[in-house]
């Protein structure tokens, strides 16, 4: 194709991928915003919240045995003490949130299936400037410090899913009612991407187990790290959708050469942004943790552990378009399969960082990396053989 039409690609990937940014980083928004104000608060405080979030992302979706596990997930992680207290408390008050926060991501998906974009970009801004706003007040104006942080996020799901509710109402179009063989293939879908999900969970979970192992500062640090690290890595993820929408689009009118440009775009643009957060990264590494916690052990470790970070952003880059590539396709198999195989590469530098305290958190890091080089690798691989 010629350049101008290379051009016009990628203004059109960029133009689905800026405002699905939005709603994709909300949740990484409100745990960023926790940890930037729950850090003042001290040490403890700090540690209590990495085993908390933590907990969240794999066990969030079972809100009432969420309420009822608490204490033993938050034990399971390495808490104690004070830490374990705290973790429990933050824990049982977030699952009351965790309804909301589904309601918001059904609604998100059915307005972006509607191509409306623009909405949950709006929802997404609003509900996180909300979110800032009740912590300052809850946390230092009301001084009910850890669970004034955990109710000003829960405030604010609640607002986003009212919000998402609304919208899908005045959005709401006819459809025909599925039969037995769409329902089958639903299921079967449904299936490989919730063990999927649950897979994606168990690296962060054992990264903070890990981290709070190596003990409380190290904790503490990775906690901002990888809180920085996600919200930046995951906006990559926004080029998902467009590679996603356009290699599913050029497949449905039969045009394979299109899909296949489109994936070549998609994997170019996804590198240069990679690169970009890399550098990014490293120079918020600098500055950043200053603005999370007083404490300059914690502030040392985090600079480290991001340095060390920025290198995985085009890992992740990667990894991100090719998930969308490969949904494209509606490999949903691959897809669990490729994050199933890829702890295999991340489990023995974790337990590397385990038997020798040393390695530290830039130990942790080169695991996440090789984790993310293993799921890039495998994803690659099977859209080089499946492509059209």
């Amino acid at each position: 194709m010629s350049a101008d039409q290379d051009r016009d690609l990628d203004r059109r990937i960029w133009a689905l991928a800026i405002p699905a940014l939005g709603a994709i980083a909300a949740e990484p928004l409100y745990n960023l915003v926790d940890t930037a104000i729950v850090g003042h608060l001290g040490r403890q405080q700090l540690d209590s919240l990495a085993i908390a979030t933590t907990a969240l992302m794999l066990a969030g979706w079972l809100s009432i045995v969420l309420v009822a596990a608490a204490p033993l997930l938050a034990q399971l992680l390495g808490a104690q003490h004070a830490v374990l207290t705290g973790a429990v408390s933050y824990l049982r008050i977030s699952a009351v949130g965790v309804p909301f926060l589904y309601v918001s991501y059904a609604g998100n998906g059915h307005l972006i299936g509607l191509a409306d974009i623009r909405t949950p970009l709006r929802i997404a801004v609003a509900a996180n400037l909300l979110n800032v706003a009740l912590e300052v007040a809850l946390v230092y104006g009301v001084r009910w410090g850890l669970d004034g942080s955990a109710w000003g996020t829960v405030a604010a799901q609640l607002v986003a899913a009212l919000a998402y509710g609304a919208a899908s109402r005045r959005a709401a179009i006819r459809v025909a009612r599925p039969g037995r063989p769409q329902m089958i293939t639903l299921l079967q879908a449904g299936h490989q991407l919730t063990v999927r999900t649950i897979a994606l969970g168990v690296v962060p979970l054992t990264t903070t187990a890990v981290a709070a192992r190596l003990g409380p500062v190290a904790l503490g640090a990775q906690q901002i790290a990888m809180r920085v690290w996600y919200l930046l890595s995951i906006s990559l993820d926004a080029l998902a959708v467009p590679a996603q929408f356009y290699v599913s689009t050029a497949l449905g009118a039969g045009d394979p050469q299109a899909a296949r440009h489109t994936a070549r775009r998609s994997v170019r643009l996804g590198l240069i942004a990679g690169a970009a957060l890399a550098l990014l990264t490293a120079a918020l590494a600098l500055v950043v943790p200053g603005a999370f916690t007083h404490d300059p052990a914690i502030q040392h470790q985090a600079t480290v552990a991001l340095l060390v970070s920025a290198l995985t952003q085009p890992l992740a880059a990667l990894a991100f378009v090719l998930d969308g590539l490969i949904l494209g396709i509606s490999d949903y198999r691959a897809m669990r399969r490729a994050m199933l195989l890829s702890i295999f590469a991340y489990a023995p530098m974790a337990a590397l960082v385990l038997r020798f305290h040393g390695l530290g958190l830039p130990g942790i890091w080169i695991a996440l990396g090789l984790w993310l080089a293993a799921r890039s690798a495998l994803l690659g691989r099977r859209w080089l053989t499946a492509a059209p």
